[in-house]
């Protein structure tokens, strides 16, 4: 009997999950600490410090960016070891965030912008936004370097700081989750929200789609019925619980045992908590936290090393210049692109709890810019010719990932009426039935960059997160840490997009496999 399944299994899906809570924090200050104090280094990390005297920082810096010169430490001390180097949470931290967040939540409701409309939700709702964010994006770095160029305001006391907001962030991002955790309890945005009964799930992540309102297990039994009278008219369906939820039925979320191409997500209703939280009716939390604090922080932090980096040499290397540029062209191209990025799947499936959130607080500006940390106090010459051509294959890579998101996206405007690459595109009239029983139906491209691969687009954004880590060359390996987990990110995110696809699309999915298989 087939039995619709989860992405991972069960036990991948907790191991996985509690990894990330319990590892995630201590990595990203083992990443980048500054350390203020008396330091607890061996002498050969003394060494380490006084080649990096100016500003002490912890793997990039007093570690000189080695990973075993940081495990030879931690081996040595251990544990205590590792307290004493965790940067405290300060005042000036807690002032720095404040005045951050507060000033991009203002832009986020007071500048104004055209309104778009989101993805229908699977319980319906149409959420409706403010596409400001290009708006937004231009006033926060005129005013960070405004700031800077009237002597107001000094960036480079942002990285000298930068452990102890990285400490302050891991903290307030914890508190925030559970607050978002609470709220999504006891005073919902929308329909789209409830609970799977269990709070570890509820906390991280979950974004697979809720039944609709009513008697869930009537839901799934209507639902069961009609899949075994379509596809298999003796098949025998059965309901049960999820075996690591304890056996318990609890808010009826089961596992429903039919062919899941037919149903139009798998049929373990991981309900989360919400998947649009607002506060108020215009204040969206998820574009805050992935948008506004999150891709803009990459912005800033990236104009910050560079200006660290000539406060400290008097110069900006080569190296720096390629990948700030780099990096702001590919943000630049996030904030121009932003009203495309709420249709996918980080909006649209997944649900607002650590996986999303804390992720995009804390993970984003600590490991994202971790290049451009490296450089500042590892200043590499590349020469006017080798930085070029870095600069211009990457900047391409980022055009090709933009234009691949406008081809798909124009295609979805447009209804498949619009040209790809000169030319009428191909396409696949595919239909699907969604949680309600509705029968509608999708385009899917087959044509231009979609014509060449599923996920063609992730190809581009992995490669333009190389050319903006090789400019610091190949001394150590920890510059390369964001190109490693982007690409395993992808892979990840290409095979959940590939399974929601199948069951939502069933055999139509199947065909545009096989088209993609038949053009390569």
């Amino acid at each position: 009997m087939a039995e619709a399944k989860t992405v991972h299994s069960p036990l991948v899906t907790y191991v996985s999950m509690l990894s990330l809570l319990t590892l995630c924090p201590p990595f990203v200050i083992l990443l980048s600490v500054i350390h203020f104090t008396h330091s607890p280094f061996s002498d050969s990390f003394t060494h380490t410090l006084l080649l990096a005297s100016e500003c002490r920082w912890y793997t990039m810096v007093h570690a000189d960016g080695s990973i075993s010169q940081t495990w030879q430490y931690l081996m040595q001390h251990g544990i205590q070891g590792f307290i004493d180097i965790w940067p405290k949470p300060s005042f000036t931290a807690c002032k720095i965030i404040f005045c951050y967040g507060a000033f991009e939540a203002a832009l986020q409701l007071l500048l104004p912008g055209k309104r778009v409309e989101g993805p229908i939700s699977p319980a319906g709702n149409h959420p409706v936004y403010k596409a400001n964010g290009m708006a937004a994006y231009v006033v926060t770095l005129l005013t960070y370097l405004g700031l800077w160029w009237f002597g107001i305001f000094n960036p480079a006391v942002v990285y000298d700081h930068l452990g102890e907001i990285f400490s302050t962030l891991i903290f307030g991002s914890f508190i925030f989750c559970i607050f978002l955790y609470i709220k999504g309890h006891v005073a919902p945005s929308s329909t789209d929200s409830g609970s799977s009964g269990n709070f570890i799930i509820d906390f991280y992540w979950v974004s697979i789609i809720p039944s609709p309102p009513g008697d869930k297990k009537v839901f799934c039994q209507r639902i069961a019925k009609q899949a075994t009278s379509v596809l298999q008219p003796n098949l025998v369906f059965e309901l049960k619980p999820p075996p690591f939820l304890g056996g318990k039925l609890i808010y009826l979320d089961l596992f429903i045992s039919v062919p899941s191409p037919f149903l139009h997500s798998t049929c373990l209703h991981f309900q989360g908590m919400e998947l649009y939280p607002r506060i108020g009716e215009h204040f969206d939390i998820k574009v805050f936290t992935n948008c506004r604090f999150g891709m803009m922080s990459w912005a800033v932090l990236a104009l910050t090393y560079c200006i660290k980096q000539h406060e400290l040499y008097g110069y900006v290397a080569d190296s720096m210049l390629v990948n700030t540029i780099l990096m702001l062209v590919y943000v630049t191209k996030f904030f121009w692109w932003e009203a495309g990025y709420w249709n996918t799947m980080d909006i649209a499936h997944d649900r607002a709890g650590f996986y999303i959130c804390w992720g995009c607080l804390v993970w984003v500006p600590s490991v994202y810019t971790s290049p451009g940390m490296y450089l500042v106090n590892h200043p590499v010459h590349l020469g006017y010719q080798l930085a070029t051509y870095i600069l211009l294959a990457g900047v391409l890579c980022i055009y090709i990932n933009y234009d691949c998101d406008r081809q798909r996206q124009e295609f979805r405007r447009t209804s498949g009426k619009c040209l790809v690459w000169g030319k009428a595109p191909s396409k696949i009239t595919a239909s699907y039935t969604t949680s309600s029983g509705e029968t509608k139906t999708s385009l899917l491209l087959t044509s231009g960059w979609w014509g060449l691969a599923r996920h063609f687009h992730y190809v581009p954004e992995i490669l333009a997160a190389f050319f903006w880590t090789v400019p610091a060359l190949f001394h150590h390996f920890l510059p390369y840490f964001y190109v490693i987990f982007l690409t395993i990110l992808l892979f990840d995110r290409a095979k959940r997009d590939d399974d929601r696809c199948r069951s939502k699309y069933g055999k139509y999915w199947k065909l545009y496999c096989d088209k993609m298989i038949r053009t390569r």
